[in-house]
């Protein structure tokens, strides 16, 4: 059945279009993923759908049978209701009963003897046995429950954001409708919500249209994809795994138009420079088709480089951590941890909201003080902290100036440079939209910018707090491409199990009651681990110091290469050849050119960077060795 069509939408912000003659139609059994990059117009789209927006034009055709629930990224509340009086908000009488008889108990537990407030009840008792709504009230709790909301009669008021954005998703689950339109409702969600989520969603019999940036979560419940670029919508039958398969197919097509439009625009380029006289007797559509060709060409984007960076060096010390205590009065957040940080450490930190994930990023990176215990941090560790809240940008400047105070220019492995405006357009900010003021981006830009910001400094140790919360997915992969060429070690939380697949190689669990258990391996190793109840302990450098201070909690773990270890490990040996053969031919080149000061300084320029070069590798090499090394006593 079709429940919704939309034809020929046009939506513009000013000069901005941001919906160009869409068209989309959602049948029952729908379960579309939105994807593109942020300020393209996903959440104005949803917003029009949902009937909060107008289109500038188009039409909009309903089912007499459609039910829709919208859950937009900022959710609108009454402060003054209950948690229950918020998710049963509504006209219909079917919720009208509900909130009636939430009310009438509440009041009830206050004035046990009101007579009159107990007829009432008598009478919403059999009004919930017509309307069958004691199961939906059961329901009710129990989503809530799940989602990590206890106090059903709590004030709205005194709920915490993510707290809130939890109660907002929990009523748009609970309240019927034959098509749920949810805007990132991932986001404030631990990694066991996410996966209660999926299943509610792959099971429930409505259609699903949804903005998300959690691409399991997508691969998982989703059998279309809408694809919104530019203006315009591109519609994949699938999950978000075939849709990139088709997505490539489509570039590549789109590549291979490209490629004929530039060959016929050097033909017609030529035939239009046959001068002023031969040019007034040229077919008008001819020319018309010209022009046309010439702005589709510049329209095509650059195709994006690896983004391989040179970072400030670091020592053999980075961050050291002996102990560390952290309470909030009765309640343990970090219990006796130990951990030594090492120069291609790639953490993951996960866990439940509230159990202190953000408390040791913030005690690493000095804004709070550990109860006891010791940190150290290293003479040469400069520390980027891209944290959850970015309330702090300055919404009067210009998009350029914020980047440019950060960094002018930011080194790239091969010693070139690459300028602000150039990282701005690699993260999707175009060189017109970048002297507009920060106070006019989405809120996904914001985010986007100020991780760049923090990229951009000369920073060799990353924290990273929720950095994909709000993300568009391009500019995911587009982190990730970073961290991967990042010289320096990554310390990461975060609910996206993608994105901790992709990134990290070690998962620090916090478990509740200060227990911090770390594990070697990505997200989905630990999950299958903690499934199977296989016993994992502490990691070497944790390991060693446990062992001396004679914790019993420690428990042997098994020491293995990553791909990415084993791949280096059995190159590096060759690679540390290759660049004393260049250290010697640079020598000589020195000496040849010893009476030539310029190339003399060019020289030595080059032998200083290749003699870092080789310092790294032979760290890189002692500790992939000592690895080594361990790797095999254990097979012994």
């Amino acid at each position: 059945m079709l429940l919704l069509s939309a034809n020929h939408i046009c939506k513009n912000h000013g000069l901005k279009v941001i919906l160009d003659n869409v068209t989309l139609n959602i049948q029952h059994t729908d379960k579309i993923g939105l994807v593109g990059i942020n300020g393209t117009g996903k959440s104005t789209l949803l917003k029009i759908l949902s009937g909060f927006m107008p289109a500038d034009s188009g039409e909009i055709q309903t089912s007499n049978q459609l039910v829709i629930e919208y859950l937009p990224q900022d959710p609108v509340f009454d402060e003054d209701a209950t948690v229950l009086q918020q998710i049963f908000r509504g006209t219909s009488p079917f919720m009208q009963v509900l909130r009636d008889y939430e009310e009438t108990v509440q009041l009830l537990e206050q004035n046990p003897t009101d007579e009159k407030l107990t007829q009432r009840l008598m009478q919403l008792n059999e009004q919930m046995d017509e309307h069958n709504a004691w199961q939906l009230e059961s329901e009710a709790k129990a989503i809530l429950n799940k989602l990590g909301i206890h106090q059903f009669d709590a004030k709205v008021s005194t709920m915490s954001g993510g707290q809130r954005k939890r109660i907002a998703l929990a009523g748009a689950l609970i309240r019927p409708c034959n098509l749920l339109i949810l805007d990132e409702p991932t986001n404030h969600l631990d990694n066991d919500m996410i996966e209660y989520l999926e299943e509610l969603l792959k099971n429930r019999n409505c259609a699903v249209l949804m903005v998300t940036h959690d691409r399991y979560f997508l691969d998982r419940i989703t059998n279309h994809i809408v694809e919104l670029d530019k203006g315009k919508l591109y519609t994949y039958e699938g999950n978000y795994e075939r849709f990139l398969e088709l997505k490539l197919q489509r570039e590549q097509e789109q590549q291979r138009i490209h490629e004929k439009e530039r060959a016929l625009y050097k033909q017609e380029l030529a035939w239009m420079r046959k001068g002023v006289e031969a040019r007034r007797t040229k077919q008008k559509a001819r020319i018309e088709k010209f022009h046309e060709l010439e702005d589709n060409l510049a329209s095509v984007q650059e195709e994006k480089k690896e983004l391989s960076f040179q970072h400030s060096r670091l020592g053999k010390k980075i961050i050291e951590m002996e102990h560390i205590k952290k309470s909030f009065g009765d309640k343990a957040c970090i219990n006796d941890l130990t951990y030594h940080v090492v120069r291609d450490d790639r953490i993951g930190i996960i866990g439940d909201n509230g159990l202190g994930k953000s408390t040791l990023l913030n005690i690493i990176a000095g804004k709070l003080q550990a109860d006891s215990g010791t940190l150290e941090i290293g003479d040469t560790v400069k520390i980027g902290y891209y944290t959850q809240d970015n309330r702090h940008l300055p919404l009067d400047m210009k998009i350029i100036d914020y980047i440019r105070e950060k960094g002018e220019y930011i080194h790239v492995s091969d010693g070139t440079l690459v300028s602000a405006a150039r990282m701005l357009e690699r993260f999707s900010f175009s060189s017109a939209q970048q002297y507009s003021l920060i106070g006019s981006l989405s809120g996904g830009e914001k985010r986007s910018l100020y991780l760049l910001g923090v990229l951009m400094e000369d920073v060799n140790v990353l924290l990273l707090d929720e950095p994909t919360n709000d993300l568009d997915i391009q500019t995911l992969q587009i982190l990730e491409d970073f961290l991967d060429h990042f010289a320096g070690p990554v310390i990461t939380v975060s609910h996206d199990r993608y994105f901790l697949d992709r990134t990290c190689h070690r998962i620090f669990a916090f478990e509740g009651n200060g227990v911090v258990d770390i594990h070697v391996g990505n997200y989905s190793d630990y999950a299958e681990r903690k499934a199977t109840q296989e016993p994992v302990g502490k990691v070497t450098e944790a390991t060693a110091v446990k062992e001396k201070s004679g914790d019993t909690r420690v428990r042997q773990e098994k020491i293995k290469f990553t791909y990415n270890e084993q791949k280096e490990f059995d190159t590096i040996e060759d690679d540390i050849a290759k660049l004393e053969e260049k250290i010697a031919a640079c020598e000589q080149a020195m000496l040849a050119n010893s009476t030539d000061f310029v190339k003399l300084n060019d020289l030595t320029k080059e032998k200083e960077q290749l003699e870092e070069q080789l310092l790294l590798k032979m760290e890189r090499w002692e500790y992939l060795t000592e690895k080594h090394e361990q790797i095999q006593q254990q097979k012994k």
